[in-house]
């Protein structure tokens, strides 16, 4: 492996490879830089590259039968939709668990089930079934509960439950503990004895995945709105766009961008997403920081109301209150993030001898705290758990991580200490009593020096493929398309762009961000470097010498132009004698 040293990051320059991929660019008419990429990670016979760029039901989708539990859990559905006994979907407060509510509603209610759903409030309820609901559901005489990305660590609860004579099917994609609930079906693909291969569905995978071999059973066609809930649920999910889930994800754009429903469009319009076609970079930063805002409703029910609802009016009001709610979610995520890098500056938190970053506060919301989290670990290259201090003298975390260190083993190891934890290994929730705060973050920094390199804490960027100015145009871009949807462990190509000079001074914008235009091969290029303002001064400082850049290609459109767009990610100036 070859490195070179950025400004802000270690790069892992790309591979390099013969005529092979000259061979593969024509047969394919790929751009040279889309094939190096293609071959940088992994694809490079004619059977893996087609596996890649050609997805298919047939070769991608495994056999539903083989999702432990599944058929339990169906017999069970069909019973008590054929008897009309009350079912209730219990979901959860975020963009994952409304989808999967808003899509099992949406299955069960045309094939005729006496079905009503719980949402719980973040700040009321908390996270997960609970006996209080349990006690709700016996008074009210339902039958049935059915948990949807969630319930996977609720023994206590179902144990309960079955005492009060109620049946429970778990339906989860958490990473299960030790012990599962002793429930009627319990349908997750994570558990180790479940012998479905793909194990990263988010939630609303698995309820689609359980709704689909449904409908199956009956010979019935699944209601077209659940592709719509089933794409919003799994990109907002951060889970990885491989496999299955990437099969999905690029069905389901097919479809909206075809299909949408009057809730999508109205996010889209909030989003100012212009492009004839969405894709799920636009999902991801447009769409769904607005969903989020949903979990932070008063009422958790306008969710699934806004969702799937048919009322034109609500549906444009909830819209209207999700754009707003997302503008002051950006204030104070804003905010937070700011006193946090102020703690480091200052030497408060001191990343020069501690490769953990974990604070806490009583004026943090828990709906925000996550989202800070992923910022952080983008600019410090460093786990960050980050918590709301509630008045009973516990804190509710939220925790992100970096791909060298799996965080929720490392929370199990520390089960002891914590009231609750779960989720994945890049990233999960947690409580504990206040106390244990410095005990947890001491024994996370010995997790991390006992199974963590100097090099494993550096902040890497992988680069795929070297590229030229005048490969730089609208066919790169076209070329790119082939390898999406992007997302989790299927980014966007990172380009080695070498030998460049500037040809006019950089310009700051908003005091956060440079551009400046570039010059290489005959050819001039704009490029952008967001929340880099470090860089003005360096670029500045530059004469004539050259430099080289790592950036992504992206097409940009505005105000009805379209243009190829660059979006620096870092520089590596020449070193001076």
């Amino acid at each position: 492996m070859k490195y070179a040293e950025g400004e802000k990051y270690l790069w892992h320059l790309p591979e390099e490879f013969g005529v092979e991929v000259l061979d593969v660019a024509a047969s394919y008419n790929l751009s040279v830089p889309i094939v190096h990429t293609l071959f940088s990670r992994g694809f490079q016979t004619k059977d893996q590259i087609d596996s890649f760029l050609f997805s298919s039901f047939e070769k991608d989708v495994a056999d539903s039968n083989l999702l432990k539990d599944a058929n339990k859990a169906l017999d069970r559905i069909e019973r008590a939709i054929k008897d009309k006994e009350k079912i209730l979907i219990f979901g959860d407060y975020d963009v994952d668990g409304m989808t999967s509510t808003s899509l099992m509603l949406s299955s069960l209610i045309p094939l005729g089930a006496n079905i009503n759903f719980v949402l719980p409030n973040r700040e009321k309820d908390g996270y997960g079934l609970s006996k209080k609901i349990i006690e709700r559901c016996a008074q009210n005489n339902y039958k049935l509960i059915i948990t949807v990305d969630n319930g996977i660590t609720a023994i206590e609860p179902v144990l309960y439950a079955k005492q009060l004579g109620l049946d429970v099917i778990i339906t989860d994609h958490h990473r299960p503990h030790d012990n599962v609930p002793d429930a009627i079906a319990v349908v997750n693909p994570a558990q180790e004895d479940c012998a479905y291969p793909y194990k990263s569905f988010a939630g609303v995978g698995v309820t689609f995945k359980l709704m689909s071999m449904l409908y199956a059973r009956n010979k019935k066609t699944l209601p077209i709105k659940v592709y719509e809930l089933m794409l919003l649920g799994t990109i907002a999910d951060v889970v990885p766009l491989t496999g299955e889930n990437r099969f999905w994800v690029r069905h389901c754009l097919n479809f909206v961008n075809k299909n949408s429903s009057l809730a999508f469009d109205v996010l889209r319009k909030n989003g100012q997403i212009a492009k004839p076609f969405i894709s799920s970079t636009d999902i991801g930063f447009g769409i769904a920081p607005q969903l989020n805002a949903l979990g932070r409703l008063e009422d958790p029910r306008k969710s699934v109301k806004f969702l799937i609802g048919s009322d034109e009016t609500e549906i444009h009001n909830i819209g209207q209150i999700l754009f707003e709610m997302n503008q002051a979610r950006k204030q104070v995520e804003r905010s937070i993030y700011d006193q946090i890098v102020e703690k480091i500056n200052q030497g408060e938190i001191d990343l020069s001898k501690e490769n953990i970053i974990i604070a806490a506060s009583d004026k943090w919301p828990a709906g925000v705290i996550g989202l800070v989290a992923s910022r952080l670990v983008s600019t410090y290259g460093k786990p960050a758990l980050l918590f709301h201090l509630t008045k009973d003298g516990f804190a509710k975390g939220s925790c992100r991580s970096i791909s060298e260190f799996n965080i929720f083993n490392a929370l199990a190891k520390n089960k002891d200490l914590l009231k609750s934890f779960g989720g994945h290994s890049f990233a999960a929730g947690l409580s504990l009593k206040v106390e244990n705060l410095r005990l947890l973050k001491d024994s996370l920094e010995r997790i991390i020096a006992d199974e963590l390199t100097e090099m494993d804490l550096r902040q890497k960027i992988k680069l795929d493929a070297v590229v030229q100015m005048p490969e730089i145009t609208k066919k790169i871009v076209d070329d790119l398309q082939h390898l999406e949807p992007f997302g989790q462990e299927n980014r966007a190509p990172n380009f080695y762009l070498k030998d460049v000079s500037l040809v006019q001074k950089p310009k700051m914008m908003k005091d956060l961000h440079v551009k400046c235009s570039i010059f290489a091969d005959g050819v001039i290029k704009p490029v952008v470097f967001f929340n880099r303002p470090e860089l003005y001064e360096l670029f500045m400082a530059q004469e004539q010498e050259s430099f080289d850049l790592a950036v992504n290609i992206s097409e940009n459109h505005w105000n009805n132009n379209i243009s190829v767009e660059l979006l620096g990610l870092d520089v590596a100036f020449k070193k001076k004698d």
